[in-house]
């Protein structure tokens, strides 16, 4: 194996660890922030130097993406004037692996003075930085560089750690998919977290469908015509009693001599899955995989029985949900 294989798996062993060592350390200090967070009337400011800046720009815009409003304001340009952006009911969030970061050092006693809730991320939970804060979570763990001195697991953890403060808010705040959705209508994400079954279904003429007492010959060139696989057998009252699949029409021609003598009742299957209009259409596809099949009738409300369409999996795979 190559050396360079070997390091690289080395590398990311020591992450790994790394982020396990931070883990087992969560104490109630990160109950704290997480509450601290929660009640913040204002917004969140995120504050660091160097590798630590760039993780508390990617920390800010994870919470943001799950409804907590959060920016990055570096500590330099703060003492420049910047430090106008911060307002009572803030909760500032700030991470320095040393706690001796000196750019962060002379603003925070400026931050200090304006009464707002301090949260410190830091490798050294009895640094300077450390002293200034209300709330100190610790990161100390060994780098994966051989000096022991890169920026390496220690990013990794303080990352990851913001990734469970956003998650642990998520909880918090009953923060559901439909609200995670609506900060993000763009792109695929978007697409996917909001688009409805509705929206891809079939109806009308292009929903297969026979009556009980169809005979073999009309299924079949219903399911054939409607090309979905799969036809709706229905009562005289309109409502769904069973589904005849491609897979039950192999299976007739097992079970039976004659298939074409008999009719839909003969060979459907009863009880077929059905799925609410108004379900997202990342539910249908679950809901598809949960059964291993490639359609669901569509229903108005859950125990309806009257088929307003059809949804296949080519419908999903085409909307890219898939």
């Amino acid at each position: 194996m190559s050396r360079f294989i070997d390091i690289g798996k080395e590398v990311l062993r020591k992450e790994a660890e790394a982020i396990l060592s931070v883990m087992s350390c969560l104490n109630v200090d990160f109950e704290r922030a997480v509450d601290a967070i929660a009640q913040c009337r204002g917004r969140v400011i995120m504050m660091g130097i160097g590798k630590s800046g760039l993780i508390c720009k990617k920390i800010a815009s994870t919470l943001s993406s799950v409804g907590v409003p959060a920016i990055f304001v570096h500590p330099t340009d703060s003492i420049h004037g910047d430090l106008g952006i911060l307002q009572s009911g803030d909760v500032v969030i700030v991470a320095s692996n040393s706690g001796e970061t000196e750019e962060l050092i002379k603003v925070l006693p400026w931050i200090r003075r304006m009464n707002i809730i301090m949260v410190v991320i830091t490798g050294d939970p009895e640094s300077t930085i450390a002293k200034y804060g209300d709330i100190v979570i610790s990161v100390k763990v060994d780098e994966a560089c051989p000096h022991n001195v890169v920026p390496t697991s220690s990013t990794t953890a303080t990352l990851a750690l913001g990734d469970a403060l956003a998650i642990a808010l998520m909880d918090k705040r009953n923060f559901s998919i439909e609200n995670f959705a609506s900060l993000h209508p763009g792109g695929t994400l978007g697409r996917k977290l909001v688009l409805t079954v509705e929206e891809l279904m079939h109806t009308g003429d292009q929903l297969p469908r026979v009556f009980q007492d169809a005979p073999m010959k009309d299924v079949i060139f219903e399911i054939s015509s409607k090309r979905l696989g799969v036809a709706a057998v229905m009562n005289r009252d309109g409502e769904i009693v069973g589904v005849v699949t491609d897979g039950d029409l192999r299976r007739a021609i097992e079970r039976f001599n004659d298939v074409l003598s008999k009719n839909a009742s003969d060979v459907m299957t009863k009880n077929p899955k059905a799925i609410k209009k108004d379900a997202l259409a990342t539910y249908a596809l679950k809901k598809m995989e949960e059964f291993s099949i490639t359609s669901l009738f569509v229903v108005e409300k859950v125990g309806e029985r009257r088929p307003v369409g059809i949804i296949h999996i080519h419908d999903l795979l085409k909307a890219k949900i898939a």
